[in-house]
């Protein structure tokens, strides 16, 4: 739906920590490929990926992968805060799983995502788009920025593309490239495959980089990333406190609740302002973080997918 972040050079030269001393005595650099699968499972249709350029586009994406080191890293990490939220809410609409890698993708799993042309939060909604499919977004309220009902939102868009594809991999594809002109370039172009339809770079790309991340996630340990449990980002315990007024002071209104102003904010990203507006007497549910739960504990961490840690 948005533009993703491309890959810049100073990313790829963190690999130079890899260097190792060879025998002449100069600098050898270490690399390597990961081994693009012959074929994978994407919303539970087989993908071949063994025709050259199918194994190309997706050896591309691998690649960005392994070596956008910090990006790929916090992504994981951030998982297991988001993904045990996202989850429940895609099969309660009857999403495939496998949509939560398009979120990977997105927004690395950062709610606080923006791009540079305004699509924001988890799965980088424009505003237009938002509003559209339910979300209040307006200069105190962005509910894109809100987790749980982004999502919802992102379920019902995806949903909808899908009663117009039938076919989810077109569905994956019209996020980015808009269902109107994946519709009409299957048409033009004669095919009913989506993966071997000719786009922009942008486009022709995002499928795989979804597989990608799928892959990634499969397997971080085969990308170089060995992450332990306590690495992980921790689901925070929090309260919910259900507002149906304004709130002239939320600096304030958070002190009152044994909270921060900077940690209520964390929780409820989708609060624009110091303040809540609310003059049309909505009801809102804020999130506050409970006090002695909120310190990381090594011992207590539990991995949303044993998968993404070693031992």
């Amino acid at each position: 739906m948005n533009l993703y972040p491309k890959i810049v050079l100073f990313m790829l030269l963190s690999t130079l920590t890899m260097a190792a001393q060879n025998n002449t005595g100069t600098t050898a650099l270490s690399y390597s490929s990961p081994q693009v699968p012959e074929s994978i499972m994407f919303c539970g249709k087989e993908i071949d990926l063994t025709r050259f350029d199918r194994h190309e586009r997706m050896d591309r994406e691998l690649l960005a992968f392994t070596y956008m080191h910090s990006t790929s890293l916090q992504t994981i990490k951030r998982a297991n805060r988001y993904f045990p939220i996202v989850e429940p809410i895609l099969k309660e609409h009857g999403i495939p799983d496998d949509f939560k890698y398009l979120m990977a993708i997105e927004s690395n799993c950062s709610p606080l995502a923006r791009s540079h042309v305004g699509a924001s939060g988890l799965w980088q909604f424009m505003q237009t788009t938002g509003r559209e499919y339910g979300l209040e977004v307006n200069k105190n309220i962005d509910e894109r920025y809100h987790v749980e009902k982004s999502t919802v939102a992102a379920c019902k868009y995806i949903k909808n593309a899908y009663n117009k594809y039938k076919d989810w991999i077109a569905v994956a594809a019209a996020y980015n490239g808009g269902q109107a002109r994946i519709a009409k370039q299957m048409e033009s172009q004669q095919i009913d495959e989506t993966l071997d339809l000719y786009l922009v770079e942008e486009t022709a790309r995002y499928v795989y980089r979804i597989i990608a991340a799928k892959i990634m996630f499969s397997n971080p340990a085969a990308f170089g990333f060995r992450l332990k449990a306590s690495d992980l980002y921790m689901q925070v315990p929090y309260k919910e406190i259900t507002v149906t007024t304004g709130i002239t002071n939320l600096a304030e209104w958070a002190k009152k609740q044994g909270t921060t102003y900077a940690l209520l904010k964390n929780l409820n990203p989708w609060l624009r302002d110091n303040f809540l507006q609310n003059v049309s007497g909505r009801t809102y549910h804020i999130k506050v973080p409970i006090p002695e739960k909120m310190h990381y504990n090594a011992n207590t961490i539990i991995p949303h997918d044993k998968r993404w840690v070693i031992e």
